[in-house]
């Protein structure tokens, strides 16, 4: 048992070999924790990435896949080709009965319905009707499974799928912890604009960073596994700073920079929905004026489950050009990080665009990855930075871009 554990293709990518016992114990747990479902909705902004990425007719992109949101989402811009590939059994049904429901739910209220709203008993019912029939055996046993309490995994979208998960359940704990200091997180929704907004943030939301077991709960590294980060990039978001001063930060943005009838991620965060009617705001692939594009286009999708660097060794030259890692580089080692560029760079096709972001602010690239394969590629500040400040989801420190030259 400990020998499979140990083989498990997460736990290879996520503990250090070379890092000291404790170190190698918190990713072993951390590598537990990430096995089932982490993000019910993916927590970088596709509107973002659309503008960075430039997709064209004839883009063929390869993905890691996480919940699914961005690589339906970018079915918007109408690529020729998107791989979605991911280590996380979860994440793979996931992607799998997202663009089976695209495919053959009836129409947009239904597919609204399942995934927007996602608290419905009929959509277990729909479910069972047009989506079941439809999945292999692999999705139709995960969905049919139980969790570990015993619920049937397809009933949480019968009870709100958002508060599930590792990410659900970190925002939901972060709910509890607000109401014991006396605190609503989402009176924040109620906010008529930006101003009002960062007034409730200011005198409500932000006092409790100074709580001194806030404090202490923040600078344990196991205490922020519920937002995905591993043990190997606590530092790199902490930098010289405590976590809590982090964290106060990257939640005023969220809380702040945006209006939140325009920033789904806020809705999740303090409202743990998107909230109801026909004025919320949506991903892209879930929006009404997308519905037509997604479903035509959902067979443009291959889900692979499957290791980045492994899938695209496998690939032959020159046939891709968008890449999306998502925050995954800040997982490896210089090594992991020198063999993904260099299958990178040997399947681009020219004007290639790799986009991914990183806890700390800066690129990690420079000085990891070989100055020659580095050199190959030109790095866009200004889009990069641009953005940055323009991601709604607010968790990263940067979004960066690079072009092959």
């Amino acid at each position: 048992m400990l020998e499979r554990a140990r083989s498990h293709p997460i736990t290879r990518s996520v503990v250090r070999r070379s890092s000291g016992m404790a170190n190698r114990m918190l990713d072993h747990a951390f590598a537990l924790a990430f096995r089932g479902l982490v993000y019910a909705q993916i927590w970088e902004d596709p509107d973002v990435d659309m503008k960075a990425l430039q997709i064209q007719p004839d883009s063929r992109i390869i993905a890691i896949a996480s919940g699914g949101c961005n690589v339906l989402s970018y079915l918007t811009a109408n690529p020729a080709a998107i791989t979605a590939v991911d280590l996380n059994t979860a994440h793979i049904a996931l992607n799998k009965l997202k663009l089976a429901s695209a495919r053959h739910l009836p129409d947009h209220a239904h597919f609204r319905r399942f995934f927007a709203e996602a608290d419905s008993a009929a959509n277990v019912a729909a479910y069972r009707a047009h989506i079941l029939p439809q999945l292999d055996e692999t999705t139709r046993r995960y969905w049919e499974g139980r969790d570990l309490s015993g619920r049937r995994r397809i009933s949480g979208f019968s009870s709100n799928i958002y508060k599930r998960g590792l990410l659900g359940n970190f925002i939901g704990v972060a709910h509890l912890l607000a109401r014991l200091y006396k605190i609503d997180l989402s009176n924040l929704l109620a906010a008529r604009d930006v101003e009002e907004q960062r007034r409730v943030f200011e005198r409500e939301m932000a006092p409790i960073f100074d709580k001194r077991f806030v404090r202490w709960l923040t600078d344990q590294p196991a205490s922020l596994f519920g937002l995905g980060i591993p043990p190997a990039q606590f530092d790199a978001l902490a930098g010289n700073e405590p976590m809590a001063e982090v964290l106060r930060r990257r939640l005023a943005k969220l809380a702040c920079d945006f209006p939140v009838e325009d920033n789904y991620f806020a809705w999740q965060a303090f409202g743990r929905s998107y909230g109801r009617g026909d004025r919320c705001p949506l991903p892209p692939y879930l929006q009404a004026a997308n519905w037509q594009a997604v479903r035509d286009r959902a067979n443009r999708v291959d889900v692979r489950h499957a290791n980045l660097t492994e899938h695209l060794s496998a690939q032959p030259d020159a046939t891709l050009d968008r890449y999306v890692l998502l925050d995954a580089q800040d997982w490896m080692t210089d090594e992991q990080l020198n063999g993904l560029w260099h299958q990178i760079t040997r399947t681009a096709r020219p004007g290639a665009r790799v986009l991914f972001r990183t806890a700390a602010e800066p690129s990690l690239l420079p000085g990891r990855v070989n100055d020659a394969l580095l050199s190959l590629w030109r790095y866009d500040a200004a889009l990069s930075a641009e953005c940055t400040a323009q991601d709604r989801s607010s968790i990263y420190g940067g979004v960066h871009l690079y072009e092959l030259a």
